[in-house]
């Protein structure tokens, strides 16, 4: 189905459920959200999540998981969680990713995980781009994460069920720092892929990764924490 439009008066949002104010208005009363977290890592899952969000939740505080602080993102976590009308997660693992491909595979787990809500949705807000091949009006929101509530809140979802992940990795393999990189190309994590090579959780389909000594240039990467 095609994407549906919407107009929206000004050049900056005000109230990050502005989207979803404005599609109750059009009628639509289940709207969810979908993000991932993971996409540019080294190593670890591919985590999907998607979220609807009942009308009247507090919405405040809700941001893109990347900007918050790691307590902050537990506390909206633990909301969500409790508060959200459906909440559906999806994963992928690293050897998933090498064979099917990125995009591929991150396509995959975003109409999974809208799947797997219940009850499902009626609309769909994602972010960056509108999912095709799905039944459903949908529409791609530039830093979706940031200016929409249900998908700042997928965004969170899917944040917070990795960082747990990548915190029992880093108990399993210690030297690449997966407690504050979480499989992200810092310079640690570079460094200690040319001291001891690739584990088990690491996407070697990525560039340098299979064969790392003299593929990194030193520039460290944003960590995940």
């Amino acid at each position: 189905m095609a994407s549906i439009a919407i107009r929206v008066a000004g050049q900056r949002l005000k109230e990050i459920d502005h989207y979803e104010r404005i599609l109750r208005s059009q009628g639509f009363a289940r709207i969810a959200g979908v993000d991932e977290a993971g996409r540019g890592a080294l190593a670890g899952p591919l985590i999907a999540a998607a979220v609807i969000l009942p009308p009247g939740f507090e919405v405040d505080g809700l941001e893109d998981s990347k900007v918050l602080t790691r307590n902050r993102r537990e506390e909206l976590f633990a909301r969500v969680m409790a508060g959200g009308a459906a909440v559906s997660v999806s994963r992928a693992t690293p050897s998933r990713i090498d064979r099917r491909g990125l995009h591929r595979t991150n396509l995959f787990l975003l109409r999974k995980a809208l799947r797997g809500l219940d009850p499902g949705p009626d609309f769909i807000l994602a972010d960056g781009f509108p999912l095709g091949r799905l039944p459903l009006p949908s529409l791609g929101v530039r830093k979706g994460d940031a200016v929409t509530a249900s998908v700042a809140a997928a965004s969170i979802v899917a944040k917070v069920t990795r960082d747990r992940i990548m915190d029992r990795y880093h108990r399993r393999f210690p030297v690449y720092g997966f407690e504050t990189n979480r499989g992200y190309g810092t310079r640690r994590h570079w460094d200690a892929l040319v001291e001891h090579g690739p584990c088990e959780i690491h996407r070697r389909s990525f560039n340098g990764v299979a064969s790392p000594r003299g593929a990194h240039n030193g520039d460290p990467a944003e960590e995940g924490s």
